[in-house]
């Protein structure tokens, strides 16, 4: 009875036995790349400041995902590098404002990408917070 407790309450959870079919990888990967297409109307000038760093950032909330599911038997590690997903997210967040500032994005795609940002930061702290639930 509690192997069968243990399914149903993996799939109540909707817990994936693959990082890439979860509802935060999804976000961050469609970020990530939006991001990319969005940066290639960036500046020349910008290219090893923000147009690498946004980049870089927005990506690396996607293979911190990944490298946190290749630990999830190690609750602790596994919540280690979902924070540092976290962390990459904010970081794109702050470059999102630099791209704002420097009016390379409008304030529409501004609140676009900073909306996905938050959703996908909301997401990883409830990983964060309740890692026997993924």
């Amino acid at each position: 009875m509690a192997t069968g407790n243990k399914q149903h309450h993996t799939q109540n959870n909707m817990a994936a036995l693959n990082v890439k079919q979860t509802k935060v990888y999804k976000l961050a990967f469609e970020q990530a790349m939006e991001i990319f297409e969005l940066s290639k109307k960036f500046p020349k000038e910008e290219t090893y400041s923000l147009t690498d760093q946004i980049r870089r950032s927005s990506r690396s909330a996607c293979i911190c995902l990944i490298e946190a599911y290749r630990k999830k038997l190690y609750p602790a590690h596994f919540v280690s590098k979902v924070t540092d997903s976290d962390m990459e997210n904010s970081e794109t967040s702050g470059w999102l404002d630099f791209a704002l500032a420097c009016k390379y994005i409008d304030e529409g795609l501004h609140a676009k990408y900073l909306s996905r940002n938050e959703e996908i930061g909301r997401l990883l702290n409830h990983m964060i917070n309740n890692p026997e639930k993924y």
